[in-house]
């Protein structure tokens, strides 16, 4: 049975043992090269064109579900494109080749090259809008924090799960003009909040592992795609996420009912945005909490990732170390 007959769950391990770390990879490298020139798009579209070559080499079907845009849009890897060649098994693939393009061309902490795979239909098709989200980590009882509920009522909920006061509650949150009443709103309960510029997948992230973060609960509004995509990492990990997308306008509300969106005021769990079986992948581009920047080291170039799949709960770390004379950094 060759690699393209296996079932969708088989060719989910082999991508998660050999080929989805290689996607990120070589993203953010390409990325990595961009770094401090002041050049967002370049940036970008250096990570793109990197993740798009490796998606089209892999053995699947695959459809994109959550992407840069809606249309095919250089230096987009857009919503709808198929990719892989084809003849393997249909797969859905959330991207977000530079999370962070300001942080990458400023050389700043915290830039990522990100995907989540899953079986197709089982991850949210969300279009390119905000999401409203709150996340905390796992081992607290199911609703212990609600999108819904008063700010002060979050931090007073989590505090007690966790046998603390409110003032030992820290929550992060993208630094927005639009999240000033949210930041007085937590600064009056007593919690502390940590102000990030980019960067809300790793956010979310960093709720899991508070005591190595310092982060116990992530708020506000930010991308929709990286939204889905914190919700992979997870359902891979553990943790618990509410969100719903802002759809304002009524542009907005027909693009959603055209993606499937039958409830536009609906509030989603970490597993209605990400069902079954799901991969998530991500390689450090410029160093942060969660991971180490690409290093470039004569001929050899140092990677760090994190790779993890929900069906087994496994979390992988591959710290790398590839060869120019592989052509790493063209194809």
């Amino acid at each position: 049975m060759s690699w393209i007959e296996v079932q969708p769950s088989l060719l989910l391990e082999r991508i998660l043992s050999i080929e989805i770390v290689r996607v990120t990879e070589r993203a953010a490298v390409c990325a990595a090269r961009m770094r401090g020139r002041g050049d967002e798009l370049g940036a970008d579209k250096a990570a793109v064109d990197a993740m798009r070559r490796e998606l089209n080499r892999l053995p699947i079907d695959g459809r994109v579900v959550i992407g840069e845009g809606e249309r095919d849009e250089a230096p987009m890897l857009y919503i709808g494109e198929q990719v892989g060649i084809r003849k393997g098994p249909k797969v859905d693939i959330a991207v977000d080749p530079l999370e962070g393009t300001t942080l990458c061309a400023k050389n700043m902490p915290g830039a990522i090259a990100t995907i989540a795979i899953a079986e197709s239909g089982t991850l949210l098709h969300a279009p390119d809008v905000y999401m409203e989200k709150i996340a905390v980590g796992p081992g607290y009882p199911s609703g212990v924090v609600d999108l819904d509920a008063p700010v002060g009522e979050n931090v007073l909920a989590l505090a007690r799960a966790k046998g603390v006061q409110p003032a030992d509650i820290t929550v992060l949150i993208l630094d927005r003009p639009r999240h000033s009443d949210l930041i007085s709103a937590l600064r009056k309960s007593g919690a502390a909040v940590r102000l990030i510029t980019d960067g809300d997948i790793a956010g979310v992230i960093d709720t899991v592992e508070p005591q190595a973060t310092g982060i116990d609960m992530y708020m506000g509004i930010g991308g929709a795609p990286e939204g889905v995509l914190a919700a992979a990492a997870l359902r891979c990990i553990g943790g618990q996420m509410q969100c719903r997308l802002v759809l304002d306008t009524q542009a907005k509300r027909e693009r959603a009912a055209k993606m499937g969106i039958k409830s536009p005021g609906k509030k989603y769990q970490v597993n209605d945005m990400v069902q079954g079986d799901c991969l998530f992948s991500a390689t450090g581009v410029t160093t942060g909490s969660m991971l180490r920047g690409v290093q470039f080291r004569g001929e050899v170039i140092e990677t760090d990732t994190v790779v993890m799949r929900s069906v087994t709960g496994t979390v992988r770390r591959i710290r790398a170390e590839h060869r120019e004379h592989d052509k790493f950094q063209l194809d």
